[in-house]
């Protein structure tokens, strides 16, 4: 239109191409355009600003971004969604979080849709707490969710175990009649199952009006998250009577549902079938799930000989499995391999170190637990702090391994010691092997009785009254330490304990968990 001269776009035109430019990502048609709006004199219009915005947003260009919108003459509640869906596409959180307190703080009028994307932002990037927190803020405002909103916050509720939220957000959509939507059911059943609770996320599920692959997910990943290999295997059985095609994600539920509980066989079956009948080509997290379940098995040489028929590079993943079942099975050699790995592929990646360090010390090898203290002192990393979450009366509280800001933290420190001579007086002995130091016994001791987890628990049972089921969300693979503490609380406190990990769900009662000590 433009190049034949038969019509000068105006502003409408401009925002229209600009708003095709993002989506399919041509960043320098995009400038071009941009361009033409100042010599058009059109670069100001509402409009095309927030198209402006949008396009460099999808285009990747955070900073181009905050310019178009600093250089814009007004302020309105499109522009501003889209500059907080445009930084949080980029990963700018933080400048996200800032700017929206700053338009709350000038009286701006936001509407649902400004208020969605900065929960979806928090959420997306890691923020959850934040979200949960802005989802309270919005309704306070006035501002009533919608059937968009309510998925975006779920997964926020679900990563911090915030049940009491997730039940709220549940009876919320009930009553507006968002059950109906795929989309609505399917962020419950994932909340429900990443909270503990996968019964209640069958519930949902099974009175889902329609599904769609994302749901047949949320609870096949649900049932292999609590270790319940078969329920999930089953389910994966219905999906492919129900006429559902799998896809990749749902293979990689299924894996992750036999490396839970050991299913070494019926792995391998699904993995080789994944292809040939389902025409789901093997990705890297389905590797990795082969290589854990292989691993885990005993099989190191085997998950080695995986690694190297790989049709692809490993990465760390991948490296990442290995190193993780040698750490079970203490085998250093192979450890050092996939470490030196590591290093090279996620050098910034203070676990791996860790890890290996770990192995080490359960082999009391502190030469090579001293070497790889070295080795972080040199790049400069540090050891990333457990932290755990509670939910205690609709608060979700946050305590990290060591700390002692908490304002409970004499009243809980005086509760795990006296969990301590209970535990002792039963015949429980600390693992201290899972202390990565070369110190006294006594001080292992006292660096074991601070790990994260504990200090959840603790609070959880000074907080709450008797047998309450106490859950816990965990940012850090529970120790063997921490694992067997828990069995013994949970035996002598006549309490559930639920404790979901980076891998998986322990259900603790009556002195046993539910993984059968296999995770």
């Amino acid at each position: 239109m433009h190049g034949e001269g038969l019509l000068r776009p105006d502003a409408t035109g401009v925002s229209c191409a600009l708003s095709a430019v993002g989506d399919v990502g041509l960043v320098s048609v995009g400038e071009q355009l941009h361009g033409y709006a100042v010599k058009a004199g059109c670069r100001l219009d509402a409009c095309v600003v927030t198209a402006l915005i949008d396009m460099y947003g999808k285009c990747g260009r955070a900073a181009e971004i905050v310019q178009v919108f600093d250089e814009s003459s007004h302020m309105d509640v499109a522009s501003c969604n889209a500059l907080i869906a445009g930084l949080s596409r980029n990963t700018q959180v933080s400048e996200a979080l800032r700017l929206f307190r700053e338009f709350v703080g000038r009286g701006l009028e936001l509407n649902v849709v400004s208020w969605t994307s900065i929960v979806a932002c928090c959420v997306q990037n890691g923020k959850d707490l934040e979200a949960v927190e802005l989802f309270r803020e919005m309704q306070a405002q006035g501002i009533e969710p919608n059937s968009v909103t309510i998925p975006c916050v779920l997964p926020a509720f679900a990563n911090v175990a915030a049940l009491t939220h997730g039940r709220s957000a549940h009876s919320f959509a009930l009553r507006k009649g968002f059950l109906h939507d795929v989309y609505v059911s399917s962020a419950l059943v994932d909340m429900y199952a990443k909270c503990g609770r996968v019964k209640d996320a069958r519930t949902i599920f099974d009175a889902m009006p329609s599904r769609n692959v994302v749901s047949w997910n949320a609870m096949i990943g649900g049932y292999a998250m609590h270790g319940e290999a078969v329920n999930a295997v089953r389910l994966f059985h219905s999906m492919l009577l129900c006429k559902q095609k799998p896809d990749m994600v749902t293979f990689t539920c299924v894996l992750a549902a036999c490396t839970q509980a050991g299913l070494t066989e019926e792995g391998r079956h699904y993995f080789k079938k994944m292809h040939a009948e389902y025409g789901v080509s093997p990705r890297m997290e389905h590797y990795a799930c082969m290589v854990t379940l292989v691993g885990r098995a005993g099989k190191l040489d085997e998950a080695y000989d995986l690694i190297s028929d790989m049709p692809f590079e490993p990465d760390g993943c991948i490296w990442g499995s290995l190193l993780g079942s040698c750490r079970v099975h203490g085998n250093v050699d192979l450890a050092e391999v996939a470490a030196e790995k590591l290093f090279h592929l996620e050098p910034e990646n203070a676990g791996n170190y860790v890890l290996l360090s770990n192995i080490y010390a359960s082999k009391k090898m502190w030469d090579g637990v001293n070497r790889v203290r070295e080795m972080m002192k040199d790049v400069g990393l540090k050891k990333e702090k457990g932290c755990s979450w509670i939910e205690i009366k609709n608060k979700v509280h946050m305590l990290l391994a060591g700390d002692d800001s908490h304002p409970m933290m004499t009243a809980i420190i005086e509760k795990l010691k006296q969990l301590n001579i209970q535990m002792r007086k039963l015949g429980f002995v600390p693992s201290t092997d899972f202390v990565l130091h070369d110190v006294e016994e006594q001080e292992k001791d006292d660096i074991l009785a601070v790990h994260s987890e504990k200090l959840a628990v603790a609070l959880g049972l000074i907080s709450t009254s008797p047998g309450t089921t106490l859950r816990v969300i965990k940012n850090l693979r529970i120790c063997g330490d921490c694992h067997e503490a828990m069995k013994f609380i949970s035996s002598f406190e006549g309490r559930e304990i639920s404790v979901r990990d980076t891998n998986r769900f322990h259900h603790f009662r009556g002195g046993k968990c539910s993984c059968g000590d296999y995770w």
